[in-house]
């Protein structure tokens, strides 16, 4: 037979019982939508987990004050007030391996103008604080070291901060209230958008460190003092050597606990794209039970349609046809139905990634490798739950088949 024709008997065969082959075809189109959407859903997640990865500064080491044990009862992260700015000079003058070193202090604090208002966190940090996050300046600039020292009454703002105080109104020398301190504003962010977490990036400020720790917050101490290493491979080192420095500058004694928490914010975001992975394995592993499910329905029809064309199957070899070519027409019926519901089931997936994308606000990404992969595999389970009622055909005996009622 030629095998050039198989493929037109197959669908000619295909086509004469179109609700069966719909509805054989169905489970192989839930099946491969569904691990596309997943897949799809796993993916967006690692694009905002690798997003906030960048966000949160290459390289990037947090100092901040810890907790001690007074009366036998932890005060808990920040329950300390040992953090001091003379900590911030000795790491950037002795810790060589570190850049990009700068204080900060931050609190959420209400904001005015005109009839307008918004509360949201200012940051009390250095200029080293954009190098440190990546982050750039649309409108407008960063206040100076010159404003720090004096700890001056000027902010850079976020884009959400600006629409809702000012909406369409240029902020850039406008004078904003902040808690009770008239601010300057002279620097409007870059939008970032969400991170990982769902947390606005944008809804926020900056203001030099002075003027929150003396004017906002009213203290001497910093919650934290943030820094990168110069290189990936310096890291450890520069946490060692930053840990060694502030107990002997805290005077804490050897095998007493440090009041001090050394942090390494990647490893936290690792961590989230790591367990992401995990659950997007999980979940499409969940959902190839459905592919699974497709291809038995597959093989359970093509046995009844083996049995329903005994006959026909009978005449082909009377007439001629070998039983390799009566397994080659059944296995590309089995294999067309697979291929057809996997592009059907491509489709789908994209459209319900999609959905899913616009409804609930959760980022998707459908890749080409996630595609490939499902149309191979949806291949695969034709020719998988198909060879078994190809073989049995092949192997009819003619006289029987034409007997056959």
């Amino acid at each position: 037979m030629n095998v050039l024709l198989i493929p037109r008997l197959a669908l000619k065969a295909l086509s004469q019982n179109k609700m069966r082959t719909g509805l054989t075809m169905l489970g192989i189109i839930i099946g491969v939508g569904a691990v596309i959407c997943v897949v799809a859903i796993g993916e967006g997640a690692q694009a905002s987990v690798e997003r906030a990865i960048t966000n949160i500064g290459a390289n990037m080491i947090w100092v901040e004050a810890g907790g001690v044990n007074r009366g036998g009862v932890r005060t808990g992260i920040g329950g300390t007030k040992t953090l001091t700015l003379e900590d911030y000079e000795a790491i950037r003058e002795r810790i060589h391996v570190v850049t990009n070193v700068t204080p900060q202090a931050d609190t959420r604090v209400q904001m005015v103008y005109g009839n307008q208002n918004w509360n949201s966190t200012v940051r009390g940090v250095g200029p080293e604080y954009l190098a440190l996050k990546g982050w750039n300046i649309t409108k407008g600039g960063m206040y100076t070291e010159v404003e720090i020292s004096r700890a001056a009454n000027v902010c850079v703002l976020g884009q959400t901060i600006v629409d809702q105080l000012f909406g369409e109104q240029d902020p850039i020398g406008e004078t904003i209230r902040v808690k009770d301190q008239p601010c300057v504003v002279v620097g409007v962010l870059e939008v970032k958008g969400a991170s990982a977490t769902g947390q606005d990036q944008d809804d926020g400020f900056l203001m030099p460190y002075t003027t929150v720790m003396k004017k906002i917050k009213g203290q001497t101490w910093l919650d934290d003092i943030m820094m990168s290493g110069i290189a990936a491979s310096v890291v450890d080192q520069a946490e060692q050597e930053i840990t060694a420095l502030m107990r002997d500058r805290h005077h804490i004694r050897p095998g007493a606990d440090d009041d001090f928490n050394l942090r390494h914010p990647t490893e936290i975001a690792e961590a989230v794209k790591q367990s992401t992975q995990t659950m997007e394995g999980l979940l499409a592993a969940i959902a190839s039970v459905s592919l699974l499910v497709g291809g038995i329905g597959i093989m359970n029809i093509m046995l009844v349609s083996v049995t329903e064309r005994t006959r026909e199957i009978g005449l082909r070899q009377a007439v001629g046809a070998r039983g390799r070519d009566v397994l080659r027409q059944f296995l590309v019926e089995a294999v067309i139905l697979s291929l057809l519901g996997g592009a059907a089931g491509i489709a789908l997936g994209a459209v319900g990634a999609r959905a899913i994308a616009d409804s609930f606000q959760w980022p998707t990404r459908v890749s080409s490798n996630a595609v490939a992969i499902a149309f191979g595999f949806s291949a695969l389970i034709g020719v998988f739950f198909g060879y078994y009622p190809a073989r049995r055909a092949a192997r009819l005996d003619p006289i029987e088949a034409l007997r056959f009622e």
